[in-house]
């Protein structure tokens, strides 16, 4: 939690809130994934981990979960902390995860999971984000979004067939969530 807060306020930009999303949100979000199916989930900003540890305690044991995390100090931190051999931890922005998903070998991503702080980003790199992700999302997967405003929405709407909305408000702060088919 202190790591958490310290970089809330050395990088208000690359965070969207003082504290981890809370068990409602985690579970509201985790609730639309269909884990028997899952076999690639991405994660853009795992932070500190908090959602990255559900995803892989609900995982298959054939699933691979790729974290891009572009703050130094939570990817050193999850680097430390997590060992699962299901994981891939990849240095990198949300913007290259084409890019990080060829590297791996990997075509697409069944779901796509971002609490990343698209209101504080240049509308130009949260529009290239949103239809990059679409790209790399399978048809019959999801893109994932959970956010404190709804900045990001156009976006989405925009690289997407379809957004489905829902709220979380026991979460501080509380948060909208979008499902977002490609």
């Amino acid at each position: 939690m202190a790591l958490f807060a310290r970089n809330f306020f050395k990088y208000p930009t690359m965070l969207g809130s003082l504290i981890p999303s809370s068990r409602y949100l985690v579970n509201d979000i985790l609730s639309q994934v269909d884990w028997a199916r899952a076999r690639v989930i991405v994660e853009y900003g795992p932070g500190v981990g908090t959602i990255t540890q559900e995803i892989l305690r609900r995982m298959r044991p054939d699933a691979v979960l790729v974290a891009i995390e572009l703050n130094l100090e939570f990817f050193e931190f999850l680097r430390q902390e997590i060992s699962d051999p299901r994981l891939r931890l990849v240095r990198a922005s949300a913007n290259d995860a084409p890019r990080v998903l060829g590297e791996l070998g990997l075509q697409k991503a069944d779901y796509v999971i971002s609490g990343i702080p698209y209101s504080v980003m240049p509308k130009r790199l949260r529009g290239e984000i949103c239809q990059r992700t679409s790209t790399i999302v399978h048809p019959n997967g999801a893109h994932l979004v959970y956010q404190f405003t709804t900045a990001v929405l156009p976006h989405l709407q925009r690289s997407f067939r379809s957004v489905e909305r829902d709220f979380q408000p026991f979460n501080i702060l509380p948060a909208h969530l979008y499902y977002c088919i490609p």
